[in-house]
């Protein structure tokens, strides 16, 4: 077998990309927090880069790419550990020339950053030891079964020719509906009140997850062609048609321009078209953009009226990722085989209507497995933070340590 270098080491460099995406979100939510919450958020971000690593190595990975006779779950065992894996297996799902071990860490990655993502939901209410348990029992009952339909060759929706070029549906849809789910759940806040207590903290975070963004897009072809720099292109494009409109609305909205609004709406528009960024032109994306910031700006207001999501996770990551998976039935153009040649895929009212049906099937099972799971853990421990410390340092009386004297 023979590596192709330049192939593996722009999907090493994307892998590196799609880890910063973490520490990213961590910045990102923690300016939008209370001060007195701040090490919490971050620390409940960064820990998904070691557990959900563990997860991933021992089990998450075959769950998600092992073979299976099911197309719903891949068989645990079978890459249990890096069983079956070794340096010079070649991934046999696409064509570059790229090592297995190279899949592994670069799905990993998105392994890692998806129930951080949920996190912004419930911010200021659930214990780290819930936490926990939590993200473990959602990566393994949610989204790694969901990654095999969607991603895996033997998965049903793949087989289907449901289309998802880097997580619309595996990734947003998941992590949005959790966060629905979750944000009900616990129900609201104490104190109810948005804190964005270091504007700088959420520049440099939304800075990371527009740059990380790029390998999260690109790198999903899984090899260099013309559809990478195609996906590279209408990553950017999206985001920044979706920043401008988002800004436009909330000017109108609220009569002021404010920073947090623009970088909001560009995490709107970079989730908008992940599931389809391979799959359009630069023009579609660029409307996929604009389309995505309406639906993410006006779903803020509306689940604002009656949910406490306290990041706006569903809204904008969750509609997002719902409204730009369905619009590739209506955008798509061309993808790339793994022939190496290009073919249309089937874009039209049957294409969406498969992409709508794998939508309602993730955004129906992360909810309600959500609501179980959280159930769950707290049969085991409390979910719920104390009522009686919420006023005060969260920081300080949670994890002994504050981000401020």
């Amino acid at each position: 077998m023979i590596f192709d270098a330049p192939n593996v080491s722009f999907i090493l460099l994307c892998s590196s990309l799609v880890m910063l995406m973490t520490p990213g979100l961590a910045f990102f939510y923690g300016g939008l927090v209370s001060r007195k919450s701040i090490v919490t958020i971050m620390l409940q971000c960064f820990i998904s880069m070691s557990w959900t690593a563990v997860l991933w190595f021992a089990v998450g990975y075959s769950l998600s790419f092992a073979p299976s006779s099911n197309g719903i779950i891949g068989d645990p065992f079978y890459y249990a550990f890096l069983n079956n894996i070794s340096p010079e297996t070649l991934y046999a799902g696409n064509q570059g020339g790229v090592p297995l071990l190279v899949h592994f860490v670069y799905q990993m990655m998105f392994a890692i950053i998806t129930p951080a993502l949920i996190t912004g939901a419930f911010a200021h209410r659930v214990n780290f030891s819930a936490y926990m348990i939590f993200i473990t029992l959602w990566t393994l009952l949610v989204y790694c079964p969901f990654v095999h339909m969607i991603w895996s060759p033997d998965g049903v929706f793949a087989r289907w020719g449901v289309a998802d070029f880097a997580g619309g549906i595996v990734v947003h849809a998941t992590a949005g509906l959790a966060a629905l789910a979750s944000a009900i759940y616990v129900g609201k806040r104490m104190v109810n009140t948005r804190q964005d207590h270091n504007i700088p903290f959420v520049a440099l975070g939304a800075g990371l997850l527009w740059f990380g963004w790029y390998g999260f897009n690109a790198g999903s072809e899984f090899q260099i062609n013309t559809i990478t720099v195609s996906a590279f292109v209408a990553t950017d494009i999206s985001a920044a048609f979706a920043a401008v409109v988002w800004l436009i609305l909330d000017r109108a909205h609220s009569g002021t321009i404010k920073l947090s609004a623009f970088l909001t709406g560009a995490v709107a528009g970079l989730a908008t078209i992940t599931p389809a960024a391979g799959y359009v032109s630069i023009g579609s994306a660029a409307l996929i953009g604009a389309i995505g910031s309406l639906v993410c700006y006006y779903s803020v207001l509306l689940v604002r009226r009656h949910i406490d999501d306290a990041l706006d996770v569903f809204a904008v990551h969750g509609m997002g990722g719902i409204a730009g998976s369905i619009l590739v039935g209506v955008f798509a153009s061309l993808t790339w085989s793994q022939s190496g040649s290009v073919k249309p895929i089937d874009s039209g009212v049957m294409q969406v209507m498969k992409q709508t049906c794998a939508v309602l099937a993730a955004a129906g099972w992360s909810f309600v497995a959500t609501l179980i799971i959280l159930k769950l853990a707290d049969t085991i421990t409390p979910v719920k933070i104390n009522k009686d410390i919420v006023g005060d340092d969260l920081d300080q009386q949670l994890l002994g340590e504050s981000a401020y004297e």
